[in-house]
């Protein structure tokens, strides 16, 4: 089946988690992705969990990687001698996207800022991904920044957490995985305006930026009462009730209960009709405003019987609901299955491994997984021969010189 991005070719220059989920997306959607890493690989290959491999006793391979570089091909290329440069030249030349994730000041340095790239390639789109933004403050852009970095700096930190309690991290890296998905927006915007144009573009994203995008009504109910917002548990902070609730046999449930009909459909699967209409809590405005008196009363009608029954009442009545799944029921739940959102990928050296699979589900193009995590260096001769024309004599050359590398398999 034809693929989305079909025919899109990018090179990938990133590392670790923000620019390499960003590659993900298009990989996933059908872009050819050239993932170009220096010698020592991806940081990520050696960050865990990591796997046994099967037939190579004592060797590992990255979990982490597997898990966000499926679908790409790893060319092996030291960017530190001119003839690394040479080849990066040529791949930018023919290249659709390039995609990097370090601070602003490296790929200047390299000589590959966005002012080269164009000269280059003028079609070309050039997307960076780091902390604060390429285009800011001078005592901000060379800051290093990594996810938490990013949650702390954006104010989702502040308002995550038990009520009262001190700021939490999110328990995934938000901050690396929405500028991830804000560059593959951005990417496709641009790919969009140069096929009117025919002019490429920088897409400068900012982890920082990106967390502040998403910081909901935050922002508004600051600037327009003044009050500082502060982390509520799994409440939310303006419509009640609306968040976790601990059952009879220690299990925990959700009651999103968003407009005053669920309120009343609500009240009757409690039991407790006298709440419908009671002063206090007849509109969802009175119920947030005396949510200190509703919630343990919530709590003590959830705790009268088990989880699973509860679920099944709010079922039957057409309230919205669901447990608060821990993981191990995420991965086997019937319906992540049926939707493809558990995929099977079979990873050279250590066999089967469980991941997430594409969430875009096209009627014509949907993403999907389609080969494994590459081993380092593993297409560098495929590439430089098949995109860039180099043949074999001149591959040994290079491999000679310690300017690429195509081990057999390294990870």
């Amino acid at each position: 089946m034809p693929q989305a991005l079909d025919g899109i070719l990018v090179v990938d220059l990133s590392h670790v988690l923000a620019a390499p989920f960003c590659t993900m997306i298009l990989a996933d959607l059908g872009a050819d992705v050239i993932k170009v890493e220096p010698p020592i690989g991806d940081d990520s290959r050696a960050f865990g969990p990591f796997i046994e491999e099967t037939d190579n006793p004592g060797a590992k391979q990255s979990g982490y990687f597997i898990s966000i570089n499926r679908n790409k091909r790893s060319t092996c290329v030291n960017l530190k001698t001119d003839n690394g440069k040479k080849i990066l030249k040529e791949l930018i030349a023919k290249a659709d996207v390039v995609v990097e994730n370090y601070r602003p000041t490296t790929m200047r340095k390299l000589g590959f800022g966005y002012d080269r790239i164009k000269e280059i390639n003028p079609g070309a789109i050039y997307c960076s991904i780091c902390g604060f933004g390429h285009d800011a403050l001078p005592e901000y852009a060379g800051k290093p920044a990594y996810d938490m970095v990013a949650q702390a700096y954006s104010g989702i930190m502040s308002i995550t957490g038990p009520l009262g309690g001190p700021p939490v991290r999110i328990g995934s890296s938000v901050g690396d995985i929405v500028a991830g998905h804000q560059g593959a927006i951005g990417i496709l915007a641009a790919l969009e305006y140069r096929h009117k144009t025919g002019r490429g573009q920088h897409v400068d994203i900012s982890m920082v930026d990106g967390l502040v995008y998403i910081l909901e009504n935050a922002i508004v109910r600051y600037t327009t009462s003044g009050d500082i917002p502060g982390p509520l548990g799994s409440a939310h902070p303006t419509i009640t009730p609306f968040q976790g609730f601990a059952t009879g046999d220690g299990t925990y449930v959700i009651t999103p209960i968003g407009n005053d009909s669920l309120w009343e459909t609500f009240c009757i699967v409690l039991r407790r009709e006298d709440l419908i209409d009671h002063e206090l809590y007849r509109t969802n405005d009175l119920r947030t405003q005396n949510r200190d008196r509703l919630i343990p009363i919530i709590q003590e009608e959830l705790l009268k019987r088990p989880g699973a029954e509860w679920l099944r009442l709010f079922d039957e009545a057409g309230l919205p609901n669901s447990p608060i799944n821990t993981i191990d029921k995420v991965v086997t739940d019937p319906n992540l299955k049926h939707r493809g959102m558990m995929v099977q990928v079979d990873q050279p050296g250590v066999g089967d491994v469980t991941m997430a699979g594409s969430p875009f589900l096209m009627s014509e193009t949907p993403g999907e997984v389609y080969s494994p995590a590459p081993a380092l260096g593993e297409h560098t001769r495929q590439v430089l021969t098949d995109l860039l024309g180099y043949d074999t004599e001149t591959i040994d050359a290079l491999h000679e010189e310690k300017v690429v590398f195509s081990p057999e398999r390294t990870h």
